[in-house]
């Protein structure tokens, strides 16, 4: 079976249409169809119910679904392994959100380097939608997510929860206090925030990630929420101070990884994750509030 047509397949059941699948798949609806309909003849069962909201499974559609992602995770599975560089005994690849690269990401990586020196790496940053699809194509064999959503064929895992803490640069030559920066750490940590009676007033800038945030106030001046691990450099060099009586909000990330998945390779994985994300949580400072 042509692997492309698994990929469809699975695409349209993620956007719930054939038309946000074309948008994703970067083709137009017309090859979306055919493929569904070459799908259909070699499965002989229809697999969707289309309607005005979109499109929907039949019941072969969602016994299909069960293999669906196994089917394509093999096939990527068998094209990394046939690439594995000269002296190393197989690939692993793993994705982290923007916000993860620094330091999970990299201490991982280190960890790696030690811990299994026979394994060649591939490690990528992105948005969460992007590394959840190809986790579930086994282009990744796993992925560190804050908020992953369920999909068929991945297993979600707890793996630390970090904390957002408000810090602060020192006030300007006049006393005056450094604006609040707003970063986007998703809805629950805004409704929680909100919530609080500790609450910063209007931010002098929303930042859509981590990153820039930080980066910004360490140039400009301002305050925010960021995660500890990355700011716990900049707080011991004096760059950064905790805001005294701030409260702290719990930001769990969680490592995603296919079913399939090669069990030696992904428990090496995950170990190292594991024990990179302790490390951090055990060196971090606490505060007050």
């Amino acid at each position: 079976m042509d692997i492309e047509l698994a990929r469809t397949f699975l695409a349209i059941v993620a956007a719930g249409s054939f038309v946000r699948a074309a948008e994703r798949l970067n083709v137009s609806q017309t090859t979306v169809s055919a493929r569904v309909r070459t799908l259909e003849e070699q499965l002989r069962r229809p697999l969707f119910v289309r309607n005005k909201t979109g499109a929907s499974l039949t019941p072969a559609g969602e016994q299909f679904l069960r293999h669906a992602p196994g089917l394509v995770q093999l096939w990527e599975r068998a094209r990394q392994e046939v690439a594995v560089p000269p002296g190393r005994r197989a690939v692993l690849a793993m994705g982290a959100e923007l916000s993860l690269w620094e330091p999970l990401l990299l201490r991982w990586l280190l960890w790696m380097r030690h811990a299994a020196p026979d394994l060649a790496l591939r490690a990528q940053v992105g948005m969460a939608e992007n590394l959840m699809e190809q986790v579930a194509e086994g282009i990744l064999d796993l992925a560190v997510l804050y908020a992953p959503r369920y999909r068929a064929g991945l297993r979600v895992e707890l793996l630390a929860e970090e904390r957002l803490v408000m810090v602060t640069t020192p006030p300007g030559p006049g006393g005056e206090r450094p604006g609040y920066i707003q970063v986007d750490w998703g809805q629950e940590f805004a409704l929680r925030q909100e919530a609080h009676p500790a609450a910063p007033g209007e931010p002098a800038l929303h930042a859509g990630f981590g990153p820039l945030g930080l980066g910004y106030i360490l140039e400009a001046g301002g305050s925010g929420y960021f995660r500890m691990g990355a700011v716990r450099p900049h707080l011991e060099s004096g760059r950064l101070a905790l805001v005294p009586g701030a409260p702290e909000f719990l930001h769990p990330a969680y490592a995603v990884y296919a079913e399939t998945a090669e069990a030696g390779l992904l428990r090496t994985a995950l170990d190292g994750l594991r024990k990179v994300a302790g490390a951090e949580a055990r060196q971090a400072p606490h505060t007050n509030g």
